[in-house]
């Protein structure tokens, strides 16, 4: 019988090997990732679905998952949903008919926020702005200033709108030089600021602050700990004044209220009747990428 299978073996060649992956015989066909999808208006670059929304068609990145729920999550990418192995595909299209709203307006929103990123995307070069206290600040190289690690010097002009940030580094410094001399200057600049206004907004609060230190968190714009310690995104120096007090009053404003409760938001409006709007600009505004 062993010689038997061998022969056939021989002569058909070994059969491939099993999938680990179940099928899902409720899911339809995978669709290919090459060119997946030419027609949808939006389309994960990972797509391996699609659905017609009545507002548009999506091809959207789907998986199988341990999860006891059907999860949507709208990305800089597109739209990619997990379901558990056992919810049925008309379960799952149901979902995200009934989503369909809102999958298409936070499609919308990202993809009108990545627009807004790329053309405020920072070239790191002589004559370069960057945002500071929601301003532009010109970069100007100038090799006459001393040349040290992060070395800057700021002159005001008669305008506002026309800061000149001078760095002391020759004209022909690449875009790495440049970068890390502003933000430099600029982590030095949000210090001296954010001192200042935590020292303006803790009297009010009747709290008091021990520490600071800048982060550069990724999606938190600051954090308070119990013992008075204060952490404060230094890219907060890009926005705004009343911007930059909203996040200090928030934070201040924990040393009194640990959780996000109504006491604690009442804490906070206190000292910002605004900060619902100035909390809005933070998620409307994001920064450029910082490289």
């Amino acid at each position: 019988m062993g010689r038997l299978v061998q022969l056939v073996l021989d002569l058909f060649g070994s059969p491939p090997p099993a999938d680990p992956t179940p099928i899902d015989p409720l899911a339809p066909p995978a669709l290919p990732i090459e060119g997946v999808c030419p027609k949808a208006v939006f389309a994960h670059p990972r797509a391996n679905r699609r659905i017609a929304l009545p507002t548009c068609e999506i091809a959207y990145a789907f998986a199988r998952s341990r999860r006891r729920t059907i999860g949507m999550l709208v990305g800089p990418e597109g739209l990619e949903v997990r379901a558990p192995r056992w919810v049925g595909w008309t379960e799952i299209e149901s979902a995200l008919l009934e989503k369909s709203d809102w999958i298409y307006r936070k499609l919308q929103e990202t993809q009108a926020n990545q627009a807004r990123l790329m053309a405020s995307r920072i070239i790191w070069q002589d004559g370069a702005n960057v945002p500071y206290l929601g301003e532009p600040l010109r970069i100007v190289l100038d090799s006459g200033l001393r040349l040290r690690r992060g070395s800057a010097q700021f002159e005001a002009a008669a305008l506002e709108e026309s800061a000149v940030l001078r760095l002391g580094l020759p004209t022909h410094a690449d875009g790495k030089q440049i970068r890390e001399a502003t933000q430099a200057w600029l982590m030095g600049q949000a210090r001296t600021l954010f001192e200042a206004r935590l020292q303006h907004f803790a009297p009010q609060l009747g709290v008091q602050w021990q520490r600071l230190s800048l982060s550069s968190a990724s999606t938190r714009w600051g954090s308070a700990s119990a013992d008075g310690r204060i952490r404060l995104n230094w890219r907060l120096i890009h926005h705004r004044l009343p911007v930059i007090d909203y996040v200090v009053a928030h934070e201040l404003s924990h040393l009194r209220v640990m959780d996000h409760s109504p006491r604690f938001w009442d804490t906070v409006e206190q000292v910002v009747p605004d900060y619902a709007v100035l909390r809005q600009t933070l998620r409307d505004h994001p920064l450029p990428p910082w490289d």
